[in-house]
């Protein structure tokens, strides 16, 4: 018989969104096959340190990690080993095949995680390093856009410093965009968190304060006109293909954090009701955006719709996005005929795919040959 396949879930994190990393990690757990797989878990705690041991995702949850062995990986090439530090002595408890990381927000999705990961030279679930940096920075990932010709809404980036130098420019600035409302963001968030809807001067002052407390670089955005909220998921690496298009009623105002994760009154349209061709234009835009950022794995690319004209904005892309039981990735794909245990299995063999054809790459340099 083959031995398991050996997976790593690294979840929580060193961000605002880490409550939401334990939500949608709790759901891969579950349905990671214990007939197929050997899971070792993997809990970053919010103050930044790696633990492993029993029942990881409990002790996060609880906040109570005293039990737990500290973890360490080494960024070394080789067999991946994860260690747990105890008395001063690294202890090897597992090598792991791949690490799937459900980790949403700064420290996890934006490229540093990943970073680690290529240097230890391990397998790992979606994008690299440029896909995940680019994908996290919202402000980066619009002028990527710009640049290969996809539609985004008119936005303008500023510096938590230039906000404390001298907000009336800033505001200035903003409103030289157009008309009310606008959308102030961190640039490097997601899960709508800092995210407000400024309906005039007042509101966009409180809004750009809010968005600099979670991050030194702030997007503002100038909102469509009667906007349907569209999302495609994505999947593969460098053949990737696209789900049928789902449509989220918020709740709220906009898809806040509170009507993602709170509310129970906002509701997901699966499939959007969408023209055939408007669907599919969404569709072949979102997997324009993917490749153009050299992302891999998975995404879910967001859309903004003009109601009336039909006009598509690309919103935004995220490369590990939420895995919760109300999570659009998940039910995008299964509305398309991939259920949630097939897409996991799917996205563990796309990294595994990955790092064979990295490993096709030549590492040495020697002239003459």
């Amino acid at each position: 018989m083959e031995r398991k396949l050996r997976v790593g879930v690294i979840f929580g994190g060193r961000s605002g969104e880490h409550e939401v990393s334990l939500m949608s990690s709790r759901s891969v757990l579950n349905v990671l096959s214990p007939e197929k797989y050997e899971v070792t878990q993997i809990g970053i705690t919010l103050e930044g340190m790696w633990v492993t041991g029993e029942n990881v995702w409990k002790a996060l949850k609880s906040g109570q990690v005293k039990g737990l062995s500290q973890a360490v990986l080494l960024p070394y090439p080789g067999e991946t080993i994860l260690y747990a530090l105890r008395n001063g002595t690294l202890e090897p408890v597992t090598t792991l095949d791949v690490i799937f990381p459900v980790l949403h927000g700064t420290f996890g999705e934006d490229g540093t995680l990943q970073g680690l990961l290529e240097m230890a030279d391990c397998a790992y679930v979606g994008a690299g390093v440029l896909g995940s940096a680019v994908g996290m920075d919202k402000g980066l990932f619009k002028d990527v856009m710009r640049a290969h010709g996809l539609p985004v809404a008119d936005s303008v980036l500023v510096t938590r410093k230039q906000l404390e130098q001298n907000l009336s420019e800033v505001i200035e600035q903003v409103e030289r965009l157009g008309e009310y409302p606008f959308f102030t963001k961190p640039a490097n968030l997601g899960s709508s968190v800092g995210i407000t809807k400024c309906h005039s001067r007042s509101e966009l002052y409180e809004g750009l304060l809010e968005a600099a407390r979670y991050d030194r670089r702030i997007l503002i955005e100038r909102g469509v006109p009667d906007a349907r909220e569209i999302e495609v998921s994505v999947l593969g690496n460098d053949e990737p293909i696209a789900s049928v298009p789902g449509e989220i009623v918020p709740g709220d105002e906009f898809y806040s954090y509170e009507a993602k994760y709170l509310m129970e009154t906002s509701k997901l349209l699966i499939p959007a009701p969408l023209s055939e061709a408007l669907s599919e234009r969404i569709r072949q835009l979102a997997i324009q955006a993917y490749r153009a950022i050299d992302c891999a794995g998975m995404a879910r690319v967001d859309f903004l719709v003009n109601r009336n004209t039909g006009e598509c904005f690309i919103n935004e892309i995220n490369t590990i996005p939420g895995f919760t039981a109300i999570s659009m990735y998940p039910k995008l794909w299964e509305a398309s005929g991939i259920s949630y245990t097939a897409l996991i299995d799917r996205l563990i063999e796309l990294a595994l795919e990955r790092k064979a054809e990295r490993d096709r790459t030549q590492r040495h340099y020697r002239r003459g040959e």
